[in-house]
């Protein structure tokens, strides 16, 4: 063992050595051996060796032991244990613990029926009670949820032995922690109130006041001596694993309750921490951090109480209990009227205690808050105040974001019960509108440098977000810089020098953007229902955010010298952006005053949208910053799209941009910024104008012009195509190529944002590009080995099957699919596939998404296709991809077959509804019945491989077929196919390769077998097991009979599960017989 470890050793000599160990832990006799090494050598590698040997034979091999040598082990090992206990290494003595447990699983109550009593007498008994504790823990962990495999009937039994102790566990558990407690408590304890004593209004009233415990709680806390704290923790870790997983009931008492959350101050009590360290020597500083760690465990008790959701009747009593102690555990953290001393003394609490009470407060306040608030006399308001306190007190940012997070809770259960009792909104606010506002404000300086200089510098600005009245000062500093801006040789410079100044406004500038921000945040609250009421005060905030745009696009502050370029340039272009961000987030309110407007004519709207391109026109410039750039385009393509004001194109402003954008000279800006404003600029022309008939939309002559917008942009991309009368120049390739990519990634852009618009628009788009549209298909075939090309160009065709199907007309959409189909041959497809990695796949991908389109579209139009699609699907693509391992072109693949079939179900399956009515049950024709066959079978397939994506896509698709179509019932499934895709579902169960999808699989099963529930119990189930491998007859018997008639599907799924689960555990158990065992 120790060559095995040492690290010049080999890995081949490692593998010789692992194998000798290996056939040596093989042997019938060798846990003789491994019981004389555990009690001879003081080797930790031998030690742990030998107890593995002892786990496998435990867990693998117990049914072939002979019932002498059980007898044996079963005494050895308690024995070992009692024994070495305090000398072993503490992982020693755990595996050694978890070692008896399993054989405790094994044979307890049956064969080995002294195995619980024992445990409780080592818990009792003051040498042992660590010991015993430890294997309590064990046997909690391994015995209520066994993860090894053991029959279902097994599992019933184990848990329902264990619950039969709990009590007396219990109630041990609770005499061991009081006993602590009292033995080391400096006053002389009283007994807590028996649970009657309070009607359970006063509990509530009385909520935040200290509790009826409260002498109890207010006593100083007891020092322990490591002994007692090291026993103590061991009860509380065994007491969180139990509070797991029993069910909640009068066994959990209310003495037990108090005595947790005693230990629970632990972690909240700083003056043992402090004595701790006055005392100096590092043992006492350890003790200091042990107690704390008692507070932890403590808390997670409390915890594992709080999490669960169904709450019998008797145990609320003990619920409000447990919110009471918690409650005044954090009246005792937060309690300071000074701020600071409040923040020091959560820096001074155990961090992972302060995250324990965070998940407490969460807890409180997403699973009980309903059930709790509902109470009259409960002190909602006073609990906020202790939570405020609480969040803006935290020591770390984490901290800070998790009690947001339950605010958030809270925030959103607020908005659901106005919802749910729209007559009691009032009611509902006036309780928490000063809580709320409070909130609010101290959110908001927390954003800002003014008030929060040092926690925001640790931060990264990507996470800076939410609201405002400070704007107003930080507006005027920014608005006032114009007076210190001086020309210079080189331009123009900010005269802002001294470090002080630069420091002030960099501050002002960043506090500036935040608000900026949350102002953008609150524009849906102007819009709506409340547009005319709160009218002023948007137009207010527009006009301002008008005005700021305009300025820093007037006096280009992005372009200014500063003194400190790399902090103060990057400050100045985000006002900016943020200005540009804010204003665009009140489109939605410009489209409602538009319409209104649009009724009065006002002036002032016309003004507001003018001057607003005035501001956003300079920026679109190849001279600008993008961080900048975007924000303009982004604002730009809002006002085309959602405010569409009919004068829009009449403003100089506007006109400016078109020029600019088709003017073939002009540099052309960034990709994602060309995209964005030929958006703008063809939403402009393409999209109706809001409040108008359609006789003064002005169609002729916006098409014109979109004609020449749409023309201008392609100018390049149509040189492309070759020309019958001047031979085309050679370009170099990768020229050729970006003309194609600028060119078509514009011209997708555009179909994609009209595609759900009227159809006029679609018409006049379409109009323009059908030139585009046909260069396009005549290049395709000369790009169809640079895979890149290809992918843009079948976006762009995909992008018009999705929007401009119906414009297109059927024969030339016909002539795009016949193209397609001839390019796409099954070398052209292997190359592509195999051999152009991720690139050729995608370009499959889309091929395959743009059939889906094609055998989607409703009518007889294109059912021509579909043989030819069926065919490519099953003849070409599907026998290159069925055996590869990665998952590329599988979904879509699948896709395609599953919308073939559900959009085209009249060509496999022909039924009148006369011939349905003449013979009562309809026997359909079947037509084309090899392919889909054929589909089938590549869906069975597909349940064979391990994906687990596609496994999930493909039985949904199944389901759903099923759900619409019948799927299930037709005769040729259920005759041919129906129990081989159950067998195959049974398998991949038991073969746990797809376990997350568990529930799906058996409810699939479910749905299959109830089209022929006397064919499933009579048929199907007996063959199964007849062709299940390393079971005997016997075993196959009990399977069967275990296997319930029942035909709801809890039952049935529940029976599919045991059968699944008692399989895999019978064929454990016969792997593990010895060679020539007699099975009767």
């Amino acid at each position: 063992m120790t060559e095995f470890f040492h690290d010049c050793t080999t890995n081949e000599r490692k593998r010789e050595i692992e194998e000798l160990l290996n056939n040596f832990a093989q042997q019938i006799g060798a846990w003789r051996f491994c019981l004389y090494f555990l009690s001879s050598t003081r080797n930790d590698y031998v030690m742990m060796y030998s107890l593995t040997v002892f786990e496998n034979l435990i867990n693998k091999m117990w049914l072939g032991v002979p019932s002498q040598d059980k007898m044996e082990i079963r005494s050895c090992l308690p024995k070992l244990l009692l024994a070495h206990h305090k000398t072993l290494p503490y992982f020693i003595r755990n595996k050694l613990c978890k070692v008896i447990v399993d054989i405790g699983r094994q044979d307890w109550p049956m064969f080995y029926h002294d195995f619980f009593t024992n445990i409780l007498q080592l818990i009792q008994s003051p040498v042992t009670t660590p010991l015993g504790l430890i294997m309590l823990k064990t046997t909690s962990e391994e015995l209520a949820c066994p993860r090894e495999d053991l029959s279902v009937a097994r599992k019933e039994e184990l848990r329902k032995l264990l619950l039969e102790q709990v009590q007396t566990v219990l109630g041990l558990l609770t005499g061991i922690l009081e006993t602590v407690w009292d033995k080391h408590s400096v006053t002389a304890a009283t007994p807590p109130p028996s649970p009657t004593s309070g009607e359970s209004g006063d509990l509530l009233s009385n909520l935040l006041q200290s509790p009826s415990s409260a002498k109890l709680l207010n006593q100083p806390i007891p020092i322990l001596d490591v002994e007692s704290e090291y026993i103590c923790s061991l009860a509380l870790e065994c007491l969180a694993h139990l509070f797991s997983w029993i069910p909640l009931s009068a066994s959990i008492t209310p003495s037990l309750l108090t005595t947790i959350f005693h230990f629970a101050r632990f972690g909240c009590d700083i003056r043992a921490r402090k004595m701790a360290s006055v005392n100096g020597s590092s043992q006492n500083c350890v003790l200091g951090q042990e107690r704390g760690r008692l507070g932890v465990l403590a808390m997670s008790c409390i915890n594992e109480l709080m999490s669960k959701n169904c709450v019998p009747m008797e145990f609320e009593e003990y619920l409000l209990r447990m919110f009471q102690q918690t409650f005044y555990l954090l009246q005792k953290i937060t309690k300071d009227n000074n701020a600071h001393t409040v923040k020091s003394r959560l820096e001074e609490l155990d961090e992972s205690y302060i995250e324990k009470f965070t998940d407490f407060l969460r807890l409180f306040v997403s699973v009980h808050l309903r059930r709790i608030e509902s109470y009259s006399q409960f002190p909602v308001v006073e609990f906020l105040t202790l939570l405020f306190k609480y969040t803006f007190h935290q020591p770390t940012h984490e901290g800070y974001f998790s009690c947001l997070d339950i605010w958030t809770l809270f925030l959103d259960y607020l908005t659901s019960k106005i919802k749910s009792r729209l007559g009691d909104k009032e009611a509902v606010l006036n309780r928490y509108e000063d809580a709320l506002v409070l909130l609010l404000t101290e959110v908001l300086n927390r954003i800002q440098f003014r008030y929060n200089q040092a926690q925001l510098e640790e931060l990264d600005d990507e996470t800076l977000d939410d609201d405002f009245p400070v704007l107003q000062d930080n507006l005027e500093v920014y608005l006032g810089l114009q007076q210190f801006i001086v020309t210079s040789a080189s331009g123009h410079r900010l005269n802002i020098t001294a470090e002080n100044d630069c420091r002030r406004l960099h501050c002002s500038l960043r506090d500036l953007s935040s608000l900026l921000q949350a102002v953008g945040r609150l524009a849906e609250y102007f819009i709506g229902d409340v547009f005319v009421v709160r009218f002023s005060d948007a137009l207010t905030v527009v006009e301002r955010l008008v005005k700021v745009t305009l300025y820093g696009s007037q006096i280009k502050l992005y372009n200014i010298e500063t003194a400190v370029p790399s902090v103060l340039k990057p400050d100045l272009i985000d006002v900016h952006a943020q200005s540009l961000a804010a204003l665009q987030a009140y489109s939605h309110w410009l489209a409602q005053y538009c319409s209104e407007a649009h009724r009065q004519n006002t002036q002032q709207f016309v003004t507001l949208i003018s001057t607003t391109m005035d501001a956003v026109t300079p920026l679109i410039s190849t001279k600008v910053q993008d961080k900048l750039l975007l924000s303009a385009c982004h604002l730009l393509v809002s006002l085309a799209t959602t405010v569409r004001p009919v004068f829009l194109i009449s403003i100089p402003a506007v006109q400016k941009v078109f020029n600019r954008i088709t003017d073939a000279s002009a540099q052309r800006l960034v990709d994602k910024a060309q995209v964005l404003v030929c958006r703008a600029l063809s939403n402009i022309l393409l999209l109706p104008w809001p409040n108008l008939p359609e006789n003064e939309q002005q169609w002729p002559v916006r098409s014109i012009n979109h004609a020449s917008l749409i023309s201008a942009l392609s100018r390049d991309y149509h040189n492309l195509k070759p020309n019958a009368v001047a031979p085309q120049r050679k370009m170099p390739l990768d020229d050729t190529k970006v003309i194609i990519h600028q060119t078509l990634s514009v011209l997708e852009d555009i179909v994609e944002n009209i595609s759900g618009e009227s159809t006029k628009s679609r018409q006049i788009c379409y109009q323009s590009l059908q030139e585009s549209v046909q260069v396009s298909l005549a290049l395709f075939p000369a790009f169809i080995h640079q895979s890149d090309v290809t992918d843009e160009m079948l976006s762009f065709f995909l992008t018009l099957f999705r929007g401009l199907r119906v414009q297109m007309g059927v024969p030339f959409t016909e002539q795009i699919i016949q193209t397609f189909l001839n390019m796409f041959t099954r070398e052209q497809l292997a190359e592509s596939i195999l051999h152009e990695g991720s690139t050729g796949c995608r370009v499959v991908e889309k091929f395959l998404k743009i059939l889906q389109v094609v055998v989607q579209e409703p009518g007889q139009v294109f059912k021509p296709f579909l043989p030819s699609i069926i065919s490519l699907c099953m003849e070409q693509v599907y026998p290159i991809i069925a055996e590869r391992p990665s998952p590329d072109v599988k979904a879509e693949l699948f896709e395609l077959l599953f919308r073939t079939l559900h959009h085209n179900w009249r060509y496999f399956f022909k039924s009148t509804v006369l011939a349905s009515v003449q013979r009562g049950i309809a026997e359909e024709q079947m037509e084309n019945e090899s392919q889909f066959s054929a589909i089938m079978q590549a869906f069975g397939q597909s349940f064979l491989q391990p994906d687990i994506h596609l496994f999930k896509q493909n039985l949904f698709y199944l389901e759903t077929l099923n759900t619409k179509q019948k799927l299930y019932h037709k005769k040729i499934f259920r005759t041919t196919m129906l129990f081989q895709f159950v067998n195959v579902l049974l398998q991949v169960l038991v073969h746990k390769s797809h376990d997350l999808l568990q529930e799906e699989i058996g409810i699939a099963i479910y749905n299959m077998a109830s089209v022929d529930f006397d064919g499933f119990f009579a048929a199907f189930l007996p063959e199964f097991l007849t062709s299940c491998d390393g079971v005997d007859a016997n075993q196959k018997n009990v399977l069967g009979r275990n296997f319930k008639m029942d035909r709801d599907l809890p039952s049935f799924t529940q029976s599919v599960h045991r059968l699944v689960n008692d399989l895999r555990y019978y064929r454990l158990c016969n792997d593990s017989l010895p060679p020539g065992t007699v099975k009767l």
